[in-house]
């Protein structure tokens, strides 16, 4: 049989790769501009390679009781990793996922194909206009992972995006996006002063280096009307290969500081990575 080889395409916004993993025999890792953006195991669509993917999936698994179907709305879908592993884990869920670049939408489509008995439907879109489009009180999970490149859009990270993602959630739902910042997080303590304008809950989920400032990297940022189970996610995520910390509470208000709100008037895109923090060759 012959072995996978790379493919390597232009795209909207950049150019995307698609590597095989040499140790599983249908599994790509997909990067843009060398940032690495979904890892999806055709055969086992529960793997989860990433660890903030780990994280987000977490959030999944505590949303409802175990097995149960979930509206999920994704923001940002590259390979379409965590929806994969959510109509695995969660059989009849509804899904959509919004993908502004067109042409990686047809890279996927076409080499890493999603069955329809999934319940999985892909839209090319801008992630903000969709949402402001989308019924009040619509989804139980909400999920926000949108970079341009290793950037986090400056329209996705203001008060006047975090009540779009308020006025869709139904009663008990939850909003969970993957941001990546370093210290001294001037990006990440504003995102959490943005939502705390908005939600009555935050958390926060990063490794411990991270926290500390040691080195730039993911966060995943919680945000709610209702109180959710950070005791079950604690012990979830430290359980994990890589283990995180879950801020909440007293001590994030601490961590987010002075930190204002961002307004769509004011609003930038996430800091650039250092160079070699994510990328690939």
């Amino acid at each position: 049989m012959n072995e996978p080889i790379p493919v390597i395409r232009a795209v909207d916004h950049g150019t995307a790769k698609l590597l095989p993993d040499v140790d599983r025999e249908r599994a790509w890792l997909l990067t843009v501009d060398g940032a690495p953006q979904s890892y999806v195991d055709l055969d086992e669509p529960a793997h989860l390679e990433f660890e903030y993917v780990r994280r987000l999936a977490h959030v999944v698994d505590l949303a409802a009781g175990a097995g149960e179907p979930l509206t999920v709305l994704h923001l940002g879908g590259g390979g379409c990793t965590l929806p994969r592993y959510t109509a695995a884990t969660r059989p009849g869920s509804a899904q959509d996922v919004v993908e502004a670049d067109a042409a990686l939408r047809a890279l996927v489509a076409e080499l890493l194909p999603i069955p329809e008995e999934t319940g999985i439907a892909v839209h090319t879109a801008d992630a903000r206009r969709w949402l402001e489009a989308a019924p009040d009180r619509s989804v139980d999970v909400l999920i926000g992972d949108v970079f341009g490149g290793s950037r986090v859009p400056a329209h996705l990270t203001t008060v006047e995006y975090a009540r779009q993602t308020a006025r869709v959630l139904r009663p008990g739902g939850v909003y969970a996006a993957n941001l990546a910042d370093g210290a001294p997080f001037a990006f990440l303590r504003s995102q959490l002063a943005t939502f705390a304008a908005v939600f009555a809950e935050l958390a926060l989920v990063a490794e411990p280096g991270v926290l500390r400032g040691r080195r730039f990297g993911n966060a995943v940022l919680l945000a709610s009307q209702t109180p959710f189970d950070t005791a079950a996610l604690a012990r979830r995520t430290a359980a994990d290969a890589f283990p995180a910390r879950v801020e909440h509470g007293a001590a994030l208000r601490r961590f987010t500081g002075d930190a204002a709100p961002v307004r769509d008037s004011g609003a930038v895109p996430s800091p650039r990575p250092p160079d070699g923090a994510f990328g690939i060759g």
